[in-house]
């Protein structure tokens, strides 16, 4: 099985994180930020993974450590995991609609971080979730998995709709392009 464990301490930010690619959706999600647990336990669910994540953060100051930190713990064990990549699908895609909302991610599990982030509707609280914050957790996740993902929101204007229809494309789109469906490494230069 092709897992992580992870753990990340700082200043600001007590992380442990267990991620497995190969899993069947069990998820055990504590950051203190209730809609985020719900963002994080839908990306193990609908992307199939299994993920054991526990945050203690400066929740005091704000959630913006505890939320980019996270990204920072979990790419680096999605990475990880991920291990020589040999045989992966390497890209995807993935349309997921929520209610009003519809969401699309695309991703290059390529060896070269970049995020396009395109998603209107997004600022403000859901609860103690700062909305603006789902950037932040997209871009130090793919900084530290080292993938390029394109997120657009095409539509939507609820928050909530817009933040877990963008969480469950990724989730979608990231167990697809980490699949297992040759013997190579998918990339003429011969590594990823």
């Amino acid at each position: 099985m092709r897992n992580a464990k992870i753990t990340r301490k700082t200043k600001e930010t007590d992380i442990t994180a267990e991620f497995c690619l190969d899993g069947n959706g069990i998820a055990e999600i504590s950051t203190g930020i209730g809609f985020f647990d719900h963002m994080l336990t839908a990306f193990t669910v609908h992307g199939n993974f299994n993920l054991k994540l526990s945050c203690k953060g400066d929740l005091d100051v704000d959630g913006h450590h505890t939320v980019e930190d996270t990204g920072i713990v979990l790419g680096n064990a999605a990475y990880e995991a991920l291990g020589d990549k040999k045989g992966i699908e390497r890209f995807a895609c993935a349309y997921v609609p929520m209610d009003d909302a519809l969401a699309r991610c695309v991703i290059d599990i390529s060896g070269r971080p970049y995020l396009s982030f395109n998603a209107d509707g997004l600022g403000g609280n859901i609860g103690e979730y700062d909305s603006a914050l789902t950037e932040e957790f997209f871009r130090a996740f793919c900084v530290n998995a080292r993938i390029n993902m394109h997120i657009d929101v095409i539509r939507g204007r609820n928050a909530h709709h817009i933040c877990e229809a963008v969480f469950k494309a990724f989730a979608r789109a990231f167990s697809s392009a980490s699949k297992i469906t040759g013997s190579n490494i998918p990339s003429t230069k011969g590594s990823l």
